[in-house]
């Protein structure tokens, strides 16, 4: 597995450098420097508002992974923010959500606590934040019909979002509560095409799925202080990522409240989630805080430089993230080899 790992990440390292290539490109650099310094020392709280939001994150994640009575569980907090980190950069750089970051994860997670422990933590995790997604989107309509004078077309947009919300969010609890893998593989298995491989990788990893099910469904049942910490640490680093848009509009005397800084991060994330299979969101971003300042008021004009401006971000939160996959060892314990005991005939 270690050669399968190495493997995996020099593929993402060599993607990643070419990704971030072609942004830079595609931006210009002249168009890159030009943007900021026309945010000024604004883009530096811009920057550093992302580092909060990945320690929380990270904070989240070990939350979920940690278990007081398996102390290979755990880890160093440095080596859960670096492994937050660069799996983030590796979704990033691919065009579906989740595509390589979580399975590169669970690879870097097996040598210290397992392959059963790691894909139901990276699971949890990936569950645990698209949950706290569904609940900012839930809160901020509650914001939006506060704060915005609201239209007919509005209040049946608000309608339709409370109702997918509330759909989504218990969706979810029926996840936790009765697990994941194994209804999904029973599903895949009526599928076409496919139907006779995941048959096959179900009988030959009933077990693995089944403890990866039970982990999912302690973690709510049993374990609900660390539930509900995750879930909080979650939702809250998603409030925190709608700093970056406030002091973007700063930088441009744009008179945006904080109210407003959540009410277009909320909606311009829902129409990018909506088209979630754009890599870097190319389009989708602009095209959602456009329409969020509009609706709030605001010229749908400052939608583009706001964009460009946290596509500069990711430049930079990509780069931090290559170096970090790299040049920076994981600092994962790996699990103690179990010895067999030695025959009797072997005994001295």
């Amino acid at each position: 597995m270690k050669i399968s790992t190495q493997i995996y990440k020099a593929l993402f390292l060599v993607i990643g450098v070419l990704s971030l290539g072609y942004m830079i490109y595609g931006m210009g650099i002249e168009t890159i420097w030009q943007n900021i310094q026309k945010t000024g020392w604004w883009f530096l709280p811009v920057i550093g508002s992302w580092l909060v939001i990945y320690v929380l994150n990270a904070f989240a994640f070990q939350a979920i992974i940690e278990e007081p009575q398996r102390p290979e569980t755990d880890l160093p907090f440095w080596a859960v923010l670096r492994l937050t980190i660069t799996g983030y950069i590796i979704n990033y750089i691919t065009p579906f959500v989740a595509l390589g970051g979580e399975p590169y994860r669970i690879m870097e997670l097996k040598p210290a606590v397992g392959i059963q422990k790691a894909t139901s933590s990276v699971l949890l995790y990936s569950l645990m934040h698209m949950f706290s997604h569904v609940i900012f989107w839930l809160a901020s309509i509650v914001l939006i019909v506060w704060a915005v004078p609201l239209s007919p077309l509005m209040i049946g947009g608000c309608g339709v979002m409370l109702v997918i919300g509330l759909v989504l969010g218990f969706w979810f609890v029926r996840v936790y509560q009765r697990g994941f893998t194994v209804s999904t593989f029973n599903l895949l298995q009526k599928l076409p095409f496919i139907k006779t491989k995941a048959k096959t990788f179900a009988q030959e990893k009933a077990d693995t799925l089944q403890e990866i099910d039970d982990q999912i469904r302690i973690l709510y049942a049993e374990r609900k202080g660390r539930f509900h910490a995750s879930l909080w640490l979650e939702f809250v680093a998603r409030v925190v990522g709608c700093a970056e848009i406030y002091f973007t509009a700063q930088a441009i005397g744009l008179e945006m409240s904080v109210v407003q800084s959540l009410i277009v991060s909320s909606g311009s994330s829902l129409f990018a989630n909506v088209v979630f299979f754009f890599p870097m969101q190319l389009g989708t971003r602009e095209g959602g805080l456009a329409l969020a300042l509009r609706s709030i008021g605001l010229p749908s004009e400052a939608g583009l430089f706001i964009g460009i401006v946290m596509r500069i971000r990711e430049l930079v939160w990509i780069l931090i993230g290559l170096v970090l996959l790299k040049f920076t060892p994981t600092y994962l314990p790996k699990q103690p080899q179990k010895l067999e005991p030695m025959p009797e005939s072997a005994s001295f």
